[in-house]
């Protein structure tokens, strides 16, 4: 799928490259329809632009590794600690919360890649599942579970996607806040999205170290 050049940089095939300029251009489509017929549209066109970032890093980061043959333990262990990974960047990032309103189940009609949100409000607790958020956080948790099976790899990449969960935070928790009270402006809080500019870097590079690894 990809060749390397020096043994360190990889660069995509032609086939590869047509395959993502089709994904682009239906994400492209997707936010063009979503922009026409809602109601409510952002002016920020950066908002259009962060969630396909971390769903397009995720997908290739996910791709583009191969885990290290272990043994059973060690897949095992491996898999625990991406688990353990995932609740903690997920709670980080507002996916969770271990309290609630109780309002049920509701959907939040966002754009593309921010939504459409399911929230689910119970007593005890609270989920708020964004897409792209979902996507990012799970390819990190998997991203890291693969470093640990990797016997070369940085424990340094970890601490990286944790910092890019931490950073958004705020945004996240205050746009979905208002979502979850049923605010008729929950798209306003998305004009919070200085952070994300941020942490969207942030995440790329996480990706980048957890995949790449150059001092394998």
């Amino acid at each position: 799928m990809y060749r390397l050049i020096d043994r360190a940089v990889p660069t995509p095939d032609a086939a590869t490259l047509l395959r993502w300029a089709a994904v682009v251009n239906a994400e492209i489509l997707v936010t063009l329809a979503y922009v026409v017929l809602s109601p409510n549209t952002p002016t920020d066109p950066l908002i259009y632009v962060y969630p396909w970032v971390w769903v397009n890093v995720a997908v290739w980061g996910v791709l583009r590794v191969r885990p290290t043959p272990t043994s059973r333990r060690a897949r095992w262990a491996a898999a625990i600690v991406g688990v353990a990974y995932f609740l903690l960047v997920g709670y980080a990032g507002g996916l969770y919360h271990l309290s609630g309103a109780g309002l049920g189940f509701s959907t939040h009609w966002l754009p593309p890649g921010w939504g459409p949100t399911p929230v689910y409000s119970a007593s005890a607790f609270t989920l708020v599942l964004m897409p792209f958020k979902v996507v990012g956080y799970v390819a990190l948790a998997y991203l890291v579970s693969v470093t640990v099976r990797d016997a070369s790899a940085s424990a340094l990449s970890g601490l990286v996607g944790l910092v890019s969960c931490v950073s958004c935070t705020w945004p996240v928790l205050a746009t979905l806040a208002t979502g979850l009270f049923g605010s008729a402006s929950a798209l306003s809080s998305i004009a919070m999205t200085r952070a994300y500019g941020v942490s969207t870097v942030v995440f790329v590079v996480s990706v980048i170290a957890l995949t790449w690894r150059p001092t394998r």
